[in-house]
């Protein structure tokens, strides 16, 4: 039979958002594989897309509206049409905003797709509605935080700068699971000499790729950094230069916040030893051209965002920045494509309050003034993804809480839902990608038809704002005109030939100046150590909160899931086996723990079951679970169960890495 290829982008969380060639047979995906024209991926993917369309037509999938027909959370529901689906919940929300008002709906949304449009298209239904807002933080918005208050909006370094490196950092980042063609990049440079750091708070998977490891305490990163700025500085190893032309405020910086940080208090902070400090300090200063790969975990404490400003100053003091293959990398967010134009801010008749979606818990069982009495919840799984889930479910099991989730699997929140909504996969609708890893944009188009009554979100919030009776013209657009203008308003960053060329569905690299890395976007034009919009204008380390319990919990991510997605594919599930809990060999001793044994993890907020691990690789006071499992695979609890719904100390994002715990032997 013939067949076909067609292109299309991964639609995950992932900094790489690979290009995709999808082989159809009479409009069935049948094989799916890397783009080797894709100017970054270049045809490599990870074990978890290698086989997508193992998700697309998995026979779990969701393919008809349903009805809440038992209890919350037992997953019994009945069959209905779109029509009637569409029409109790708009009946329903007119109720409710006759009696509450519109603020006591609220919206839960965050990353299942990337695809700017099917993303971001919620927001503008929402804000006509005149809803309360998610204010969407449970990623990396502290690490943004914390390079924006140095760097401002400079522009990233481009990741094949990593290639010219001769020492490379990577800081807390688990490459291997989470950035797999950056790591390409990483072993380039290993066979032109560089050496590798990997600073994480435990021997990660990336430690292969390591010549030198680091395992620093938890949350005490910043600390770590300081500690090393404090012995180039004592060295005279500083670009003073550099510092003279291109940086503000390094004299008061030096005084009031480095030279405290000797090494032995850093030791006694971070628990490195002296003699590793001194190594790497002596290495990065004196390296050609040091880079920096920093990850989004070591933002995730209540010291998140000073953790990421500290680091950040590092290039500075060395002149990283002026040498080709030197710099940081944290995450590439280009202002080439607006996403304004789909979430339409300007719809917003009156400000409306903002819930963080790390208290989504808080919200649904203590907020008042009005209390949320309908939950919308789409492409996220807040049950088992958000912090301190006991509280969410108990939130998810009022009667009173009209839910509608729209997804492809019955998840651990759809199961909670009063109406289920059966959602698109990727290659079903179209959209726009840009990565966070890379340059590269895409456009995908739809390659299949629509399984079942499947419909995208942009489809759906169609629907609603008709129920609604919204009038605006906005509400009547398809998919391809919301695309049509995301592209036309990068006319100044791109050519029409690579506006037609991204048009047509090819990956498209932006074309960087060529001093862009020394082109500093902040107010004063400079790299700024000093920074008086700040309330703090200093970079100063803080401690993290932690709680009162023995151990620091890692929540790390796994090969073969990513978040909660692709809990739906028995044959990755089989490859990542259980819950498991690291721990150092000598802590279970301690504790009478053994290898393989069944264990309790607890805090004051919950417990859940795991499968204890003894190893090396874990330093003592620290234990580690990779990857989430639905509560339904696991017949647990998730980790998430133990996280905190505290924020962290600007950008008001999740702490899920600042959390202890003690274990205990299970039933």
């Amino acid at each position: 039979m013939h067949s076909e290829v067609k292109r299309s982008v991964c639609p995950y969380d992932c900094p790489d958002t690979c290009g995709l060639r999808v082989e159809l047979i009479a409009d069935k995906a049948v094989r799916v594989s890397g783009d080797p024209e894709h100017p970054f991926t270049r045809g490599t993917l990870c074990p978890k897309m290698a086989h997508y369309e193992r998700t697309v037509y998995s026979p779990q999938r969701l393919t008809q509206p349903l009805l809440r027909s038992g209890e919350k959370g037992s997953g019994q529901f009945r069959a209905v049409t779109w029509d009637e689906a569409i029409a109790r919940i708009s009946n329903r929300w007119k109720e409710l905003i006759d009696h509450f008002g519109a603020e006591t709906i609220l919206p839960y949304s965050y990353a299942g797709t990337m695809g700017i449009v099917q993303r971001n298209c919620g927001e503008s239904f929402f804000n006509r509605l005149g809803a309360s807002r998610l204010a969407r933080t449970i990623c990396s918005a502290a690490k943004g935080y914390g390079w924006a208050s140095v760097m401002g909006e400079t522009l990233a370094p481009h990741p094949d700068e990593v290639k010219r490196s001769d020492l490379i950092i990577l800081w807390g980042t688990n490459a291997l699971a989470t950035n797999i063609h950056f790591v390409r990049n990483v072993r380039e440079a290993k066979k032109h000499g560089a050496v590798v750091w990997l600073v994480d708070t435990y021997e990660t998977p990336t430690a292969k790729l390591a010549d030198k490891v680091l395992c620093v305490r938890p949350g005490s990163d910043g600390a770590l950094a300081l500690g090393l700025m404090h012995i180039l500085v004592r060295e005279g190893l500083q670009d003073q230069k550099f510092l003279d032309d291109y940086v503000q405020g390094f004299q008061a910086f030096r005084k009031e916040c480095i030279n405290d940080f000797s090494p032995q208090k850093v030791s006694q902070i971070t628990g490195i030893e002296i003699s590793q400090l001194e190594e790497l300090a002596l290495q990065y200063a004196r390296a050609r051209a040091p880079f920096i790969s920093l990850g989004s975990g070591l933002s995730r404490y209540g010291n998140g965002a000073m953790t990421v400003r500290i680091i950040t100053c590092l290039p500075a003091l060395v002149g990283a920045w002026s040498k080709p293959g030197g710099g940081l990398l944290t995450s590439i967010s280009s202002k080439v494509i607006s996403s304004a134009s789909v979430v339409r801010e300007d719809f917003l008749q009156s400000p409306t309050r903002v819930v963080n979606m790390n208290q989504l818990g808080f919200a649904l069982t203590e907020l008042t003034n009005p209390p949320i009495k309908s939950l919308y919840v789409y492409h996220s799984n807040p049950a088992v993804v958000a912090p301190d889930q006991n509280q969410i479910l108990k939130g998810l099991r009022r009667e009173d809480l009209f839910t509608v989730v729209h997804e492809r699997f019955m998840t651990d929140t759809a199961r909670y839902a009063d109406i289920i909504l059966p959602a698109t996969s990727s290659l079903e609708h179209a959209d726009l990608y840009r990565s966070y890893g890379s340059y590269v944009i895409q456009k995908a188009a739809a390659v299949i038809p629509p399984l079942g009554a499947a419909k995208s979100n942009w489809d759906v919030f169609k629907l609603l704002a008709q129920s609604m009776d919204f009038q605006e013209p906005y509400f009547k657009q398809s998919t391809e005109d919301l695309i049509d203008q995301l592209i036309e308003s990068s006319s100044s960053w791109l050519s029409q030939e690579e506006r037609e060329k991204l048009s047509e569905g090819h990956p498209v690299e932006l074309k960087l100046p060529a001093d862009y890395k020394m082109t500093f976007r902040t107010l004063s034009g400079k790299i700024e150590l000093y920074n008086p919009q700040e309330p703090d204008p200093l970079p100063r380390y803080i401690e993290p909160h932690g709680d009162k319990a023995p151990f620091f919990l890692m929540s790390s991510p796994n090969l073969y899931s990513l978040n909660s997605s692709f809990n739906e594919r028995e044959d990755l599930l089989k490859k990542k086996k259980t819950a498991y809990l690291l721990m150092n060999v000598e802590d279970a001793l301690v504790k009478n723990l053994n290898d393989l044994q069944q264990v309790l993890a607890f805090n004051e907020r919950g417990e859940v079951k795991f499968i204890l691990k003894t190893t090396t690789k874990v330093p003592r006071g620290v234990v580690v679970t990779e990857g989430l499992f639905w509560n339904e695979n696991s017949k647990t609890s998730s980790v998430n169960a133990l996280t905190s719904q505290r924020l962290t100390d600007r950008a008001s994002a999740s702490t899920l890495y600042d959390v202890k715990v003690d274990v205990r032997g299970g039933e």
